[in-house]
């Protein structure tokens, strides 16, 4: 046997080796627990920036919707803007083509008038009365062809007016 002072070396180094295997033992632990500590950190930290980055994308959504209405009202706005500077100078057209018309007709009118002053100073009444009826026929026939485009020009109008506001209405219905 040992004697006391050797025991009590052995019971010491006993006690020296539970104690450093308690202490490996916590510091695993600890180590253990730093490490799970970090991962949570970890997992945290990407479902904050997941979070952060889906209100970003929510947020640019609602600014790009937005923008986006604002320049489909500006669109509207500048149509509509374009569609009565259109209208104003169709109707500035029409009328200066009414007053050209008019001027032409009583030019053709003045320079018949002055034909047919030069050929009955040498007509019979009959060769008068045929080229009278002559004249009366072309210009209704003029009159008619004026008439007739008139018409086209304002149902072709009517069409195209027609149609700028279906589409107006389809734009508007799609919105």
């Amino acid at each position: 046997m040992l004697p006391a002072d050797s025991r009590q070396l052995e019971n010491v180094k006993g006690e020296l080796l539970k104690l450093t295997k308690k202490e490996t033992m916590a510091q695993r632990s600890l180590d253990r627990r730093a490490e799970e500590t970090e991962q949570n950190n970890s997992r945290l930290s990407v479902m904050a920036q997941r979070v952060q980055d889906r209100k970003a994308e929510e947020i640019e959504e609602k600014i790009n919707s937005r923008l986006s209405d604002i320049a489909q009202r500006g669109d509207d706005r500048r149509a509509e803007e374009a569609e009565g500077q259109r209208n104003s100078r169709l109707s500035a057209m029409k009328v200066a083509r009414t007053e050209e018309t008019e001027e032409q007709n009583n030019s053709l009118l003045t320079v018949m008038a002055q034909r047919g002053q030069k050929r009955r100073a040498g007509e019979t009444e009959e060769q008068r009365n045929r080229g009278l009826s002559d004249m009366a026929q072309r210009g209704q026939e003029r009159r008619s062809e004026e008439i007739e485009e008139q018409g086209n020009s304002r149902l072709s109008d009517m069409a195209q007016r027609s149609q700028e506001r279906r589409a107006e209405e389809n734009r508007r219905t799609k919105e």
